[in-house]
């Protein structure tokens, strides 16, 4: 039997607080064998990220403290390192050559003064003795293999230029062009489109075929695991609850929090159908009622219609470069028109640069469009001036993608969401905008004790809900989400998505449902809009998009959405 190439054996982890030490790992063991994809699955805060960082020595110290264990990576059948005591040169080696890493978040990854190329060449050239000229080869060579457009032009642009999806795959490449033995990939698909997740799916299984390199790929999405994982291990809480092959952990699991995270996606669900959360399943209830939850009353949508869009078009100007005065025209919005009634939720769907946020900022006239007609309630939005805009201001709000980059940090939440209050509501005092706030604090899942938190103090989850009670505050008629759900967990999404439907019920708001995921663009919306290259090419209800695409784009989106062949079961 051969020897494997990564023993985590008894790997216990401490963060130092104020209160003392907080154990986030506790006595975690595994091991990886060559050419094996080994997924390792939980929400955030399980620890998922901290086991990956401990391998290659990257935990900030202090707080971080490996309070006991051994990490022993045989990169070949002569040699063993034992990562915890390999000195600061072995581990130069090793990090980015022997060992890769693609990280959850490639801005702050990537270094924004130095071209994408630059950053490629330098890696390469740290590990191998190679000409710039060889180095560069390699370099665009690489994004080529990741799947990057006009790869050539790309290797001179920075960061900022780049889209997000773009921006991961540029670490992906970075990552694998030191031909590593094992690759760590800590959540690399997690904002991406599920066709560019699913072609880094299989580039990973690709070059792992190819290569004969071990995997280990971080994960809240158990329908990523199918696609692409050998074995899974389970995390909950710094421990391994669950261990076993792919397909029979799928077909069987054992233990309520892997049931919870297999149950709560809503690629699982009919539309209308409660979404099941992981707390049902670790709070004993039984499976039946877990399995087959209330039917959520349908939302009365009316025949009125509360937004009508007609050509709009949006248009950039992007410069030719640093040595030429020719611009480019990107129509980023071009020629959409569509109808929204009101109570309707409406689904916006595509991949990233189709237009999809420019489209959902402009209705808002947050970005000011090129041509076309906003008829917002029989008034065209286009014609008004910044000051007669105003009344409109609290009608549409907006839920971002980003919660915590859409929070201010200095700010404690209640006072953030008696801020609006403040401009359209002049005539209410502190105590009753005070209370305005708490309530819906409580509609939305959380308490009158977080009136005095911070952005910083809450999860993913919690901030993403306190962004949505501040785009309800007003009892606004109109809500965009973009991309609201994306970057949470499954479980945290599945409460996200009922909390939606519970406000749009209790509410009666319409929503403009933003997201490259068909599968919870589907579940929760009436119609879908599918947007590509800027233009709308397939527009019908839910069912009917979802279920009998007619465009040849729809049912690639649809094809590539992870893990759905698995729960058809």
């Amino acid at each position: 039997m051969s020897q494997p190439v990564l023993q985590v054996k008894n790997l216990s982890v401490a963060f130092a607080t104020e209160t003392g030490d907080k154990t986030v790992l506790q006595d975690i063991s595994f091991v990886l064998s060559p050419g094996e994809v080994l997924a390792i699955v939980g929400e955030s805060g399980s620890g998922k990220s901290v086991t990956a960082l401990s391998i290659l020595r990257l935990l900030p110290v202090p707080p971080a403290r490996i309070t006991q264990g051994q990490i022993i990576f045989s990169p070949d059948q002569h040699e063993s390192i034992d990562l915890l005591t390999a000195d600061k040169q072995t581990m130069r080696s090793v990090r980015g050559g022997r060992i890769g890493m693609i990280f959850q978040e490639p801005m702050s990854s990537l270094n924004p003064v130095f071209t994408c190329g630059h950053q490629i060449t330098e890696a390469i050239q740290t590990h191998y003795k190679v000409s710039k000229k060889e180095a560069k080869e390699k370099a665009i060579h690489w994004l080529e293999r990741v799947k990057l457009p006009d790869p050539v032009s790309l290797y001179d642009r920075y960061p900022h230029e780049l889209s997000g999806g773009q921006k991961q795959r540029v670490m992906i490449a970075m990552a694998m062009c030191g031909n590593p033995s094992l690759l760590i990939c800590d959540e690399p698909t997690t904002a991406l489109d599920v066709t560019v997740q699913k072609a880094i799916l299989d580039l990973i299984r690709e070059l792992q075929q190819e290569t004969g390199m071990s995997v280990i790929f971080i994960t809240h999405d158990l329908g990523v695991v199918a696609e692409i994982a050998d074995r899974c291990l389970v995390m909950y809480k710094g421990k391994i609850v669950e261990e076993n092959k792919t397909a029979t952990l799928f077909a069987d699991p054992q233990h309520p929090y892997t049931k919870g995270l297999l149950a709560c996606r809503p690629v699982n669900h009919p539309k209308g159908k409660r979404l099941p959360v992981v707390s049902d399943f670790l709070s004993g209830l039984s499976a039946l009622k877990t399995e087959t939850p209330t039917q959520i009353t349908a939302p009365f949508v009316s025949t009125d219609l509360l937004l009508e869009v007609k050509n709009l078009e949006v248009h950039f100007r992007q410069s030719g470069g640093l040595f030429t005065k020719k611009q480019k025209t990107i129509k980023a919005v071009d020629g959409v028109s569509f109808d929204l009634r009101k109570g309707e939720t409406l689904g916006l769907v595509g991949e990233s640069g189709c237009g999809k946020t420019t489209l959902g900022r402009t209705l808002l006239r947050l970005i000011e469009p090129t041509a076309g007609q906003i008829i917002y309630q029989g008034k065209d939005l286009m014609q008004l001036k910044r000051k007669e805009l105003l009344p409109y201001r609290k009608e549409m709000q907006l839920v971002f993608q980003d919660p915590y980059g859409s929070l201010n940090p200095r700010l404690r939440i209640g006072d953030a969401l008696m801020e609006p209050l403040k401009v359209h509501q002049p005539g209410h005092n502190a105590r009753q905008r005070k209370d305005q706030v708490v309530e819906l604090l409580e509609k939305t899942g959380l308490t009158a004790g977080h009136f005095d938190h911070y952005p910083h103090q809450f999860s993913g989850g919690q901030r993403q809900r306190v962004v949505i009670a501040r785009a309800l505050i007003l009892n606004p008629s109109f809500v965009v989400c973009d991309e609201s759900v994306s970057a949470l967990d499954v479980s945290v999404q599945a409460q996200v998505l009922n909390l939606l439907n519970d406000l749009k019920k209790e509410y009666g708001f319409t929503i403009l449902f933003i997201s490259h995921d068909l599968s919870v663009v589907h579940y929760l919306s009436d119609r879908i809009l599918v947007m590509h290259q800027g233009k709308i090419v397939e527009a019908g209800e839910a069912e009917e998009v979802y279920l009998r695409p007619k465009e040849e784009y729809t049912r690639r989106l649809i094809a590539s959405i992870p893990g759905k062949m698995t729960d058809d079961r």
